[in-house]
C-alpha cells in the first residue's frame, strides 16, 4: 500500500470510529399501546435519555404480544399492565426482577344515548351483564392485551360468554384505534383512562362505569435476563428500569397531564399494602 493510500486508509477509519463513538446507545422495548396512544412516552423518553445518554425505541403492542417480544428476546425490556402474565413472565425466568412502576384505572365507555343503561354504574361486572343482556354493541380489543384479560375477566364474572354473539366485535387492534371504532359504531368498550383522556376530544364517548376497585390498572417494568438471551443489552435496559423507579421517574409520571388531568399514579409502595378502595379512590378526577 502506497503512503497516500495508508494516510487515506487511516483517515477513513478514523471517521469510522468517530462515528461509532457518536452514535446514541439504542435499546428496544415492548409495551402497552396506553403508554404509546396516551403520549406518556412522548413525554418520558427524552428525559431519560437526556438523562443517561440512551435512546429507547418503542414497539406498542398489547400487553400479550409485548411479553411474548421479551420470551423471544427481540427486546430488551418491557412495560406491561398485565400482572398475571407478567408474574409468569417472571417465573419463566425471562426477567430477574418485575417492578411495580405506575397505576391507572379502567372504565367503561359508551355512547350519551346509553342504551343499556349503565350510566352511574360503579360496578363494572354488573355494567357488562347490562351490555349483555341489551345485545349493544360492545368492541373489544381481542388481542390479549391487558385490556382484553381484564375484559374477558369481566365477562366471565358476569357469566357472559361474549364470543360468537353479533353484538360483540373483536378488533384486533390497539386501545385508541378501538376507541375511534366504538365511537363510530355508537358502541361500548374498557378502556385504560389515560387513553381515553388523551383522545376523548376525538370521540362521541362518555365514561359511563367508573370507580369500581376491580378496575385497578397495574403497570410493570421488567428488563430482559441476560441469563436466559445473552445478547440482550442488559446494561441500559438496567438503567431504563431504574430511572422509571427513581424519583427523576416517579415525578415525570405524575407531571405528565392532559388537560390539566393527570393520566398515571407512580407507585412509591406496593399496591398490597393499600386497600383496593384507596387505590381505586379518585383516579383521574
Amino acid at each position: 500500500m502506497s503512503a497516500k493510500a495508508a494516510v487515506v486508509a487511516t483517515a477513513l477509519a478514523l471517521m469510522a470510529g468517530a462515528s461509532t463513538a457518536a452514535e446514541p446507545r439504542t435499546i428496544k422495548m415492548a409495551t402497552t399501546t396506553s403508554t404509546e396512544n396516551s403520549g406518556l412516552l412522548a413525554y418520558l423518553l427524552p428525559q431519560f435519555t437526556k438523562a443517561t445518554g440512551v435512546d429507547i425505541h418503542v414497539i406498542a403492542v398489547g400487553s400479550g404480544a409485548a411479553l411474548k417480544l421479551g420470551e423471544n428476546s427481540d427486546v430488551d425490556v418491557v412495560l406491561s399492565h398485565s400482572p398475571a402474565a407478567e408474574r409468569e413472565f417472571v417465573a419463566k425466568g425471562y426477567t430477574r426482577e418485575r417492578r411495580e412502576v405506575m397505576y391507572n384505572d379502567f372504565v367503561v365507555v359508551g355512547p350519551k344515548s346509553d342504551p343499556a343503561k349503565i350510566a352511574g354504574q360503579t360496578n363494572a361486572v354488573t355494567a357488562f351483564k347490562r351490555i349483555a343482556d341489551a345485545g349493544v354493541p360492545f368492541v373489544s380489543r381481542g388481542d390479549d392485551s391487558g385490556t382484553h384479560v381484564k375484559e374477558k375477566d369481566l365477562w366471565r364474572a358476569a357469566g357472559v360468554v361474549p364470543r360468537g354473539n353479533g353484538w360483540h366485535l373483536e378488533a384486533g387492534q390497539g386501545m385508541e384505534a378501538v376507541l375511534v371504532m366504538a365511537s363510530e359504531k355508537g358502541a361500548y368498550t374498557l378502556t385504560d383512562r389515560g387513553t381515553f383522556i388523551a383522545v376523548e376530544d376525538k370521540l362521541r364517548l362518555s365514561i359511563l362505569c367508573e370507580g369500581d376497585p376491580g378496575l385497578f390498572n397495574l403497570y410493570g417494568v421488567m428488563a430482559v435476563n441476560p441469563d436466559k438471551h445473552p445478547h440482550v443489552k442488559a446494561a441500559e435496559a438496567g438503567m431504563f428500569v431504574d430511572w422509571l423507579t427513581s424519583d427523576a421517574g416517579r415525578q415525570a409520571i405524575a407531571d405528565f397531564r392532559k388537560n390539566g388531568r393527570q393520566l398515571f399514579f407512580p407507585l412509591k409502595q406496593k399496591p398490597e399494602a393499600r386497600s383496593a378502595a384507596d387505590r381505586a379512590k379518585g383516579i383521574g378526577r
